[in-house]
């Protein structure tokens, strides 16, 4: 066991962290992006499989709205019905339809912006939770900063264009993979129609969804449209296919959707969901304070990497964990972060939990107080 225990420190001791992304050559074989910023993601581990102009900061109309609804998604009482801003409201562009003194919840208005595109919706959910759109766009540039989209603004909650408010194709790309992580936004927004109820009072009603991929494509999963003058035709979509979820992000492209399409199928083809478990191994993190001197650590999910021909031989693990954990322990507890590199590529990452609890050591008795604690009952 302390073989395993030194195997694992030195591992941390000498393993590389691989480069941060930067932008990459386009595939030569992946079809051609005609717009002006194109990423393809893999979701698990946000690998970057293809880049073309993806660090440019561009408009991204509507697209704007996945942020918006998964900070609306993340809020208490989503079910709670409330009179609408009225000045809120009062937007032009696309619409779901909300009118002075209409009553609605937050969950409605997430659906009244995924679908249809409402910037009547967003407005109304932004006044709701922040005050003020103003108040809104600082918690959306601060949610930004949480996945890591460093070269994004945000100051509209509807996407409409306004000075300052600019993303990249890739930080649409990790907005996106972070939002399919919530449940009821991945549910939303792969919906083609979905049934609510809002109104004076509110009453039920059909939405339709703005993204024709849904419909056109069969393994499409969501996620958003968008379009202004400035930033032109911009998609974010997600697909799954034999167990593999990849993101793409057009912006500023004239013919999204069929790109969109074109790049499923070509990058799909690639990748195949692959069984890494074996190259992850057991993995035992020490204890201090426990009853046990170490604790299992292991994998929540199936560990399941998207490979290309061949990776899987040449794959290297990066475990990382504190050099040791204070008792208790509780099951399930995450104590780590297990990574899969391919050369100096991310193809797999997950959490790393403790397999079991560990009690804290009982409290030693000194033997002084064990004989006086005797002696007391015999006295009895």
């Amino acid at each position: 066991m302390g073989k395993k225990i030194m195997a694992l420190l030195a591992l941390l001791l000498v393993l590389p962290v691989a480069a941060p992304f930067s932008v990459k050559a386009v595939d030569g074989g992946a079809p051609q992006v005609d717009g002006k910023g194109g990423v393809v993601m893999e979701a698990v581990s946000g690998r970057v499989l293809f880049a073309q102009g993806a660090q440019e900061q561009l408009a991204m109309a509507s697209t704007t709205k996945i942020l918006t609804a998964l900070i609306t998604l993340e809020q208490p009482d989503q079910d709670t019905y409330f009179t609408v801003d009225s000045t809120a409201i009062q937007v032009e562009g696309s619409s779901m339809g909300l009118q002075v003194g209409d009553q609605a919840s937050l969950g409605t208005l997430a659906i009244g912006m995924l679908l249809p595109s409402g910037n009547d919706a967003a407005n109304a959910a932004a006044v709701r939770i922040a005050g003020s759109q103003e108040a809104f766009a600082q918690l959306m540039n601060e949610r930004a900063a949480e996945i890591g989209m460093t070269q994004s603004h945000f100051v509209t909650p509807s996407g409409l264009d306004a000075p300052g408010h600019y993303t990249t194709a890739y930080d649409m790309a990790l907005l996106t993979r972070e939002a399919l992580e919530n449940p009821r936004f991945r549910e939303i927004c792969s919906q083609q129609t979905m049934s609510l109820e809002y109104g004076n009072p509110p009453y039920k009603r059909w939405l339709r969804n703005h993204n024709k991929l849904l419909e056109r494509y069969p393994y499409a999963i969501g996620v958003k449209t968008g379009f202004t003058d400035d930033a032109g035709r911009c998609l974010v979509s997600a697909a799954e296919k034999n167990g593999v979820t990849l993101i793409v992000v057009t912006l500023n492209a004239s013919d999204d959707f069929n790109t969109h399409q074109r790049l499923y199928e070509y990058y799909f083809d690639q990748l195949t969901a692959t069984q890494v478990g074996d190259q992850v191994g057991d993995i035992l993190v020490p204890v201090t304070g426990g009853e046990l001197e170490v604790v299992t650590g292991v994998l929540p999910q199936e560990p399941i990497a998207a490979l290309k021909s061949g990776e899987q031989k040449n794959l290297r693990v990066l475990v990382e964990t504190p050099h040791f954990l204070y008792a208790p322990v509780k099951k399930d507890s995450i104590i780590g972060t297990v990574k899969l590199y391919h050369q100096e590529e991310l193809v797999y990452e997950s959490p790393l939990v403790a397999g079991y609890s560990v009690a804290e050591e009982p409290e030693q008795i000194p033997w002084w107080n064990i004989l006086a604690r005797l002696r007391g009952w015999m006295e009895q």
